[in-house]
């Protein structure tokens, strides 16, 4: 296996793994490369440092690298905004435990009355759902609800 640094046409670098390179250059030239971030497809390779391996006798530095230009305050604020708007979901939400996937169905198919709902389901019944047309997703930071009575 090798490792490489790519950069896609937005800048944005991200790491992958490949067979060989003769396997990187085979994906890249039949399109099948895009960014992880932002889906663009022209990728290349992006400059690496080399993997020199440390002596025996050192350790290495266990510090946070700092993201240039600022992004982590960016990504902090935008987590932050994205955590108020779940919390506000969840505020006029009913929770409806591990009743989600049988109320989700409900509200779809007009059994009982369209409300906002959140809960816990399985994997399985979130496939089930999507493929019945039944639009759910994961919330995307976890919850602690402290409730049984669902």
């Amino acid at each position: 296996m090798i490792v490489f640094d790519l950069k896609c046409a937005n800048a944005h670098v991200f790491e992958t793994w490949f067979g060989s390179s003769s396997d990187y250059e085979t994906q890249r030239e039949r399109g099948l490369l895009s960014c992880p971030l932002c889906g663009n497809a022209e990728i290349a390779k992006a400059v690496m440092a080399p993997a020199v391996p440390a002596k025996g006798n050192t350790r290495a530095d266990t510090r946070p690298v700092p993201v240039a230009g600022g992004e982590d305050a960016r990504i902090k604020q935008m987590l932050g905004a994205l955590a108020e708007m779940q919390k506000s979901m969840i505020e006029s939400s009913e929770y409806v435990g591990t009743r989600f996937a049988e109320e989700a169905r409900a509200i779809h198919y007009g059994e009982t009355d369209a409300r906002g709902i959140y809960g816990e389901t399985t994997a399985d019944e979130a496939v089930q759902l999507r493929d019945e047309g039944i639009e759910a997703m994961p919330l995307l930071f976890p919850v602690r609800t402290g409730r049984t009575d669902a």
